[in-house]
């Protein structure tokens, strides 16, 4: 009998781990896709238009997409559990919290692009290329600095008995972020960071959330919270991709004026590169009115979390052709 129940349990325990064997493969898939695109993207957008990238643009790029996810991460489980909590019936029962391993890869990431920013933002090839002294005696280098010291002190707070505290640290980050790419000899460099900021953080929780409420939808399996919850979180995604549409289009006409947006769309790499931003972004909207649709008109409303899976992936793709955006040379036509 003892024998009978073992092999009953293991052929069980098999048959219910491949569906969650199958979700890893998938998972390491998409992961080692997105990968690939700010490893393979700026040789493409460079390609025939003339510009001369930064050294190490690939791995710059994809370090910068780590560090965009590491972000979008842990804002949307917070985002996201506070709309739970406004619910009646609100999910008892929440999937184990990702924030920890975002504040590693983050901080590993913002690492790296600290020890480029300590080499005059060339590619160290050995450890005594890092100059950490000269990190202090600059302003990309002080941003930097306080990257990694603030996705430490993030992983820290999601480990304490208040995890929401978490959200100063990262809030630094994002502030961090759009000083870095509006530096002073720009022209009003205030506004341009304030856009950044607001895109970047409005960005972050639309991505985040999405992924945590849809880890938070599959741990309770479906019921009308579940419903309820996804409902919420669209009515606040559709505000969400309002500020990131405008900020976006705000920021672009300032890089790219009017006159010559058309032209730099087609012929500079920064150009190229936010062209297929801007198609991704359209096929996550097309993707968003169809998941709600079936929330509003679908027998079982839950029916909209299959293609908010599929957007989901797409906004991966955008979170990484983002860090293939910040490591590209800026268009050269100012006005």
């Amino acid at each position: 009998m003892t024998l009978t129940r073992s092999t009953a349990e293991v052929a069980a325990g098999g048959s219910a781990g491949r569906p969650g064997t199958g979700r890893a493969v998938v998972f390491l898939v998409l992961v080692a896709a997105a990968a690939l695109v700010p490893l393979l993207g700026p040789s493409l957008a460079l390609h025939g238009t003339g510009e001369a990238a930064a050294p190490g643009v690939g791995g710059v790029a994809l370090l910068r997409g780590v560090l965009f996810a590491a972000l979008c991460v842990p804002l949307g489980e917070l985002s996201v559990d506070r709309l739970a909590r406004r619910l009646p019936d609100a999910p008892v029962e929440r999937p184990r919290s990702w924030a920890v391993f975002a504040a590693i890869a983050g901080c590993a990431a913002a690492l790296g692009l600290a020890s480029v920013v300590s080499t005059g933002n060339l590619v160290p090839h050995a450890l005594a290329d890092v100059d950490v002294g000269g990190l202090y005696r600059s302003r990309d280098g002080r941003l930097a600095l306080l990257e990694v010291n603030s996705f430490l002190l993030a992983g820290l707070s999601a480990r304490s008995r208040r995890p929401a505290a978490q959200a100063w640290p990262l809030a630094a980050v994002a502030v961090a972020e759009a000083l870095r790419a509006h530096p002073a000899p720009e022209h009003d460099p205030l506004t341009g960071s304030v856009l950044t900021l607001v895109h970047l953080t409005c960005a972050a929780l639309w991505v985040g959330g999405l992924l945590h409420t849809l880890r938070v939808l599959r741990r309770r399996r479906g019921g009308a919270a579940g419903a309820a919850l996804l409902g919420l979180y669209a009515r606040v995604a559709a505000v969400l991709l309002a500020a990131v549409t405008a900020t976006g289009v705000w920021s672009s006409l300032r890089r790219m004026p009017a006159g010559t947006i058309l032209d730099q769309l087609t012929t500079t790499a920064y150009g190229r590169t936010l062209l297929a931003k801007v198609v991704l972004v359209a096929v996550v909207c097309v993707l968003a009115l169809w998941a709600r649709v079936r929330l509003r008109r679908a027998a079982d409303p839950l029916t909209a979390c299959v293609p908010a899976r599929a957007e989901v992936a797409v906004l991966g793709t955008v979170v990484a052709v983002s860090g293939v955006l910040t490591a590209l040379p800026l268009p050269i036509r100012w006005t």
